[in-house]
């Protein structure tokens, strides 16, 4: 039997966390339920693999966070992408579509 393979292809998580901030800031736990809404449950991304990449953005200035409070009452950090977070997300999905455009036209061939 074939092993099972991640979900997440490898780079796409920053591009879909700067997707699931493109319109409200959002916590951690909130962008990974976005995600997986976005994708009708087809993607899941674990905590082990967000908060890296979430700092790992806010470090590239792609994003900003701040503390506030989230619907339970709790204290959490909200993200939020920045200009340049939103060229970098522009970029991001016209390299997805243009490899994806070449994965496809390889993989319908003769």
């Amino acid at each position: 039997m074939a092993k099972e393979k991640p979900d997440l292809v490898y780079g796409t998580l920053d591009m879909l966390i700067l997707k699931a901030l493109q319109h409200n800031p959002r916590h951690g736990l909130g962008i990974a339920d976005r995600i997986q809404q976005m994708s009708q449950d087809i993607l899941r991304v674990e905590q082990g693999s967000l908060y890296p990449a979430l700092y790992r953005l806010e470090a590239q200035g792609w994003i900003t966070a701040e503390w506030g409070v989230s619907d339970n009452n709790r204290k959490a950090r909200y993200y939020k992408l920045t200009s340049a977070g939103r060229k970098q997300l522009a970029a991001e999905k016209d390299h997805w579509l243009r490899i994806t455009k070449g994965i496809d036209l390889v993989l319908s061939g003769t």
